[in-house]
């Protein structure tokens, strides 16, 4: 009994990212001691907030079959967005709103491309991301926006016990996202839809509808953590997300989702894969390792996780041509 229970939790993914990430800490640790501060362990919730919040959008548009590598600068023109308003005065709920509302715009956009005039994802977001972030650019000249003190800023800077407001908003996401995945009829339709499209179409499943939907909510996801660092930082930058979506993408597919659509072990286990990616990124910090080469070794990362990624792809379809043959 004990046996096979040990059996089951040395296979599940989150567990053995856990012990990863456990190595990890470790190992920066007996390098530089002062990995294991209290405030350096809330850099790391502020930072995976960030990446967390855009990992959620984006790990549901990739269980969909499609993807979104404009995350990032929608963030940053969100980011932008927000701070503009927050400057004419607006009321800090409204900004908020309104911002999302443009993500959702801007979502819908990268839909129209990929789902009417029939582009590849990868291609056409790609594109829509230089736009989404020279856009970003003009509308600031290049510069940051100030924000005052205030509510909104409360929202990025706040703590609730040693937990940052901003890595409370990604958890309360997360679980919410998680529901709706496994317990809801629309979830169970989403991860068919990118999984296995055959059988998806003839469960009568509207394939374009589910992605256009995905890419909606991944932009006001998007647009919302912009906001969420904007108020963090004081500031909007619009260059501030750039990157981030490298980092929510690593996690999602270490997490379980597949690149080609559909595959995951839950919202729990991406949670998991987002602190060990940003426990890893934090400790090269830590111990001073050139910029340039965190760059290569994050790079390095989402290499590792679409090889892992291939090579479960390839088992679940050769099970699925094994199924079809019985």
């Amino acid at each position: 009994m004990s046996g096979s229970f040990i059996k089951r939790i040395t296979r599940n993914k989150a567990f053995s990212l856990a012990v990863i990430m456990i190595v990890i800490w470790l190992f920066f640790f007996l390098i530089n001691h002062n990995y294991f501060a209290g405030e350096n362990f809330t850099g790391i919730m502020n930072t995976s907030s960030l990446s967390g919040t855009i990992a959620i959008g984006l790990a549901c548009l990739m269980m969909s079959g499609s993807i979104d590598l404009s995350a990032g600068s929608i963030g940053c023109f969100g980011g932008v967005l927000v701070a503009l308003f927050l400057r004419a005065g607006m009321n800090w709920i409204l900004a908020l709103v309104l911002t999302i509302l443009c993500g959702v715009v801007m979502g819908l956009i990268n839909a129209f491309w990929v789902n009417v005039m029939k582009l590849m994802p990868f291609i056409s977001t790609i594109a829509m991301s230089s736009i989404y972030q020279a856009m970003a650019v003009i509308v600031t000249k290049s510069n940051d926006i100030a924000i005052g003190e205030g509510a909104f800023t409360r929202m990025g800077t706040g703590h609730i016990g040693i937990f940052p407001v901003p890595f409370i908003i990604m958890v309360v996401l997360m679980i919410i996202y998680g529901l709706m995945l496994n317990y809801t009829r629309f979830g169970r339709r989403l991860i068919l839809c990118g999984g296995n499209r055959t059988a998806a179409r003839l469960a009568g499943i509207n394939h374009q509808k589910i992605t256009t939907i995905m890419f909606a909510n991944c932009g006001a996801i998007s647009a919302l953590a912009g906001a969420i660092l904007a108020a963090r930082m004081y500031n909007g930058g619009p260059r501030a997300v750039l990157g981030a979506e490298m980092d929510a993408m690593t996690a999602a597919i270490m997490g379980g989702v597949s690149f080609l659509g559909g595959g995951t072990s839950g919202m729990g286990t991406i949670f998991v894969a987002l602190l060990l990616v940003n426990s890893f990124n934090n400790g090269l910090q830590v111990i001073k390792v050139n910029s340039f080469w965190q760059f290569v070794t994050r790079g390095g990362l989402l290499i590792l996780a679409l090889i892992v990624d291939y090579f479960r792809e390839s088992r679940r379809q050769k099970a699925l041509k094994q199924g079809a043959k019985v």
